[in-house]
This record gives structure tokens, C-alpha cells and sequence, in this order.
């Protein structure tokens, strides 16, 4: 793969992330490394360059998860739209921003896995949770900015 640790790496859950571009760019404006993880319909080629390297994984439920949880050290960030990655990544000292911009953070991350389990059994008897809004540019807007606050550190 070709992946060695010498800095923060941005790690970017890329089945259908909107925001890989401006994830690319940020991490790179602060000289750290870029992964892209997806499953092997997505082709990741077109952002690869130095700094920037993608690895595809088999094609299953939550193959590119645990793949990018695999790959993580304290330090590192992911983006990504799934509460359980970023729950998992806080756990090994990493910090975590969805495509939206929302941070996700260790003091709130158990009572929000515990709402996406709700919703989850909810839709399972038949109830209906509603989907997420559409992507704007507001949005793109607001994840720069908090990948930004988070790869500034503690101090940013």
C-alpha cells in the first residue's frame, strides 16, 4: 500500500462523500497525508497524487469501516457520515467530522450512538425516521471550516 506513519493523516470515507475535494485540499494546506477508503465500485483514481493515496476494499456492510478503523492512530481524522466509525476513531484518540461539518465529539458520541440505534430499531417496526436534507453549499462551507478547527488541534 505504500502507507507509512510520519504525520496526521486525514483518512475519508469516500463511498459517496461529497466533500473529498475539500477534504484533499485542507488536509494538504497542512501538510498532512490523505487515505481514501472506499469498497471496489468507487473509483478513487482521479484524486490520487502525491500525498494522496486510496485502497479499495472487498465490497460488504462496513468493509471500508473498519478498514479505515484498522488504519487509524491517535492524531489521525476521518470523515465520515457513520456515528459508529466516528465513535470508534474518538476511541483510538483520533478526531472525527462528518461531510456536513458536525464534529463529533468523545463527551456526546455514546448518547448519539444510542439515538441511531433507536432510529434504527424504529424503522425496523415499520416507523419512519425522515432522510437527511440535501447537500448544499452551506454545508460544504461548514465541514471546511471544522476540518480546519481540527486540524489546527486543541489549540485551533
Amino acid at each position: 500500500m505504500g502507507y507509512s506513519r510520519y504525520m496526521t493523516t486525514v483518512f475519508i470515507d469516500a463511498d459517496a462523500c461529497p466533500v473529498t475535494r475539500d477534504a484533499i485540499s485542507v488536509a494538504r494546506s497542512h501538510g498532512a497525508r490523505v487515505m481514501l477508503v472506499a469498497d471496489t465500485n468507487t473509483d478513487l483514481s482521479k484524486y490520487v497524487r502525491p500525498g494522496v493515496e486510496a485502497t479499495s476494499v472487498s465490497q460488504g456492510r462496513d468493509s471500508a469501516d473498519f478498514a479505515i478503523v484498522g488504519m487509524l492512530e491517535a492524531g489521525d481524522v476521518v470523515v465520515t457520515q457513520d456515528i459508529g466509525v466516528a465513535a470508534m476513531a474518538l476511541g483510538r484518540g483520533a478526531g472525527a467530522v462528518s461531510p456536513r461539518g458536525r464534529i463529533f465529539y468523545q463527551a456526546t458520541i455514546d448518547a448519539e450512538m444510542e439515538l441511531r440505534h433507536a432510529e434504527a430499531r424504529h424503522r425496523r417496526s415499520g416507523g419512519r425516521t425522515g432522510g437527511p436534507s440535501p447537500f448544499t453549499e452551506d454545508d460544504r462551507e461548514h465541514f471546511v471550516a471544522s476540518l480546519e478547527r481540527l486540524m489546527r488541534g486543541p489549540a485551533g
